[in-house]
């Protein structure tokens, strides 16, 4: 789709580094500040897809910058700017090698892993008796190690991360508190929306100065689950599938097209049509995590209007 950013290649003044992760961009500005451009790829089980969605990495980063705007008197974050729709501006930092995983409901990998009999995940133990998409007694925490492109990324456990010395454990309490805040702060914000936020992830770096920072993404519907809240008791009373507010319908259309990003699988081609209808499900999406309507940016030239505007950032 000629109107999708699906790679950069800018050279900005003082860039020392880029790093391409599986949906941002980052550049890395005189070791100081970092451009995160978000493109309009999509991965799903680990898996970059062939083909972008359009306006993607607009609803993310806009989506991404809100949620840490209402968060900031919490949880201190990396970002200072956002120049362009697709692009976030922030501090360089030193991000923890963890994915801060943490869960309200039993949905998704939690859900698999409880179907196929296993009750410890992460080091923590999931309760007898649950049914999928239950709302757990007390959020769990299910840490991840993060993985680079192309990787998967693994369950780790507390104990695990402190062991191997991934992560000291003064930082991880921290850690800790900190993604358990922000999910009370998320959950509240989605419940304003008549949204239940289901699970999410975080991750953490450090500043020069040594502040531990919320980077990355936020309460997107790339890096959390959400399901609606009305009727969400009828629909587990009954044994129904929840109407869900993330990119799990599109891992449920790839498993019913026999991938699940496993060796020899092939990624199932995506008609102009099926792409068309992600886009408007990102657009839904976004409308109703922020309750505010998707204004759409001008796609004719999408790297140059990036290039453009960072650059008038810059200076």
């Amino acid at each position: 789709m000629s109107n999708t950013i699906i790679d950069t290649n800018f050279n900005f003044p003082n860039q020392k580094s880029v790093y391409k992760g599986k949906v941002r961009e980052v550049y890395n500005i005189n070791d100081d500040e970092l451009v995160m451009i978000a493109t309009d790829r999509l991965s799903a089980f680990d898996v970059v897809m062939p083909k972008g969605i359009p306006y993607k990495g607009q609803i993310l980063n806009q989506i991404a910058t809100k949620m840490m705007a209402a968060t900031e008197d919490l949880v201190p974050n990396w970002l200072t700017a956002t120049p362009d729709p697709n692009v976030a501006v922030g501090h360089l930092c030193d991000p923890f090698k963890v994915e801060m995983v943490i869960r309200g409901y039993m949905s998704g990998h939690a859900a698999r892993e409880y179907k196929a009999g296993r009750r410890m995940l992460c080091g923590v133990l999931m309760p007898e008796g649950m049914k999928e998409n239950d709302k757990f007694p007390e959020p769990i925490i299910t840490p991840a190690t993060k993985a680079e492109m192309g990787d998967h990324d693994e369950d780790i456990s507390r104990e695990d991360i402190l062991k191997r010395g991934i992560v000291s454990e003064a930082d991880y309490v921290v850690l800790e508190d900190y993604t358990r805040k922000l999910f009370q702060r998320g959950s509240d914000i989605a419940a304003s929306r008549g949204l239940i936020l289901v699970d999410t992830k975080y991750e953490f770096g450090k500043t020069k100065d040594g502040q531990i920072v919320l980077i990355d993404e936020i309460h997107t519907p790339d890096s959390s689950r959400y399901f609606y809240a009305d009727g969400y008791q009828e629909r587990q009373d009954k044994g129904e599938s929840q109407k869900q507010l993330s990119k799990e319908f599109v891992r449920q259309w790839l498993i019913e097209n026999n991938f699940q990003g496993l060796e020899g699988q092939t990624v199932p081609y995506m008609s102009d049509d099926y792409i068309e209808t992600v886009s408007e499900r990102y657009i839904e999406l976004y409308e109703n995590i922020t309750g505010e309507t998707f204004v759409k940016a001008d796609v004719s030239n999408i790297q140059e209007r990036i290039g453009a505007n960072v650059l008038a950032y810059l200076g």
